[in-house]
């Protein structure tokens, strides 16, 4: 849905989904679409990604401020070189995310993974790109398409909070599987980013209740 206003993405989802009448009504449209992040702050937010896999919000700040403090303050592909997988485990990372940022750093520096040419490249084949990284896998692809690429049309169906928070809208005994989730968002085609937001928008929403 190129060219689209705010407005118009959440009308088009509430025509396609009355489920998330509710939401739209208390969140309001989705965030306004930026540009693509420019090519040096690409690999920081790869690496801020890779931090974030299976962690909590809190815990993966936490632990990415000291993967920052180990780069010197600035994490690029030299500073993650040069800190090394040891370095990075000792800040609170395991072994395998380590590993990964300390790979990725390799594979851009050698031009393996060309991040200059993602800004041309489709959703699918970034993350066959990313993901050619041992270590990263379509997660965290797809969080780097969403927050720094700015793609409107990535469908996270694996994240958990997706998951729940379609449950929650849609009244579901149980968490929908990543599966059924896959299939509920072919019909939000071309603006399934902003139906995740509103997915993790219901999981706030649902603690904000119970508060």
């Amino acid at each position: 849905m190129p060219n689209q206003r705010p407005e118009e993405v959440a009308e088009f989802i509430a025509k396609r989904d009355r489920a998330f009448k509710p939401i739209i009504a208390f969140s309001g449209p989705p965030p306004l679409r930026r540009r693509a992040a420019a090519v040096d702050d690409r690999f920081p937010a790869l690496v801020r990604s890779i931090t974030h896999q299976l962690l909590a919000t809190s815990a993966a700040t936490t632990i990415h401020g000291r993967v920052v403090d180990a780069c010197g303050g600035v994490v690029n592909v030299q500073s993650i070189i040069a800190a090394g997988p040891e370095k990075l485990r000792e800040v609170g990372l395991n072994g395998t995310k380590a590993r990964a940022m300390v790979e990725l750093a390799y594979d851009v520096r050698d031009s393996r993974v060309n991040l200059s040419r993602h800004g041309r490249m489709s959703d699918d084949e970034i993350v066959h790109d990313v993901a050619s990284v041992r270590g990263i896998g379509p997660w965290t692809a797809q969080m780097y398409l969403i927050s720094t690429m700015s793609r409107p049309n990535v469908w996270p169906s694996g994240d958990y909070g997706v998951r729940v928070g379609w449950s929650i809208l849609h009244r579901l005994d149980e968490t929908i599987s990543e599966k059924d989730l896959l299939a509920a968002g072919e019909r939000f085609s071309g603006a399934r980013t902003s139906v995740a937001w509103y997915c993790w928008e219901a999981v706030r929403w649902a603690k904000a209740a119970k508060e």
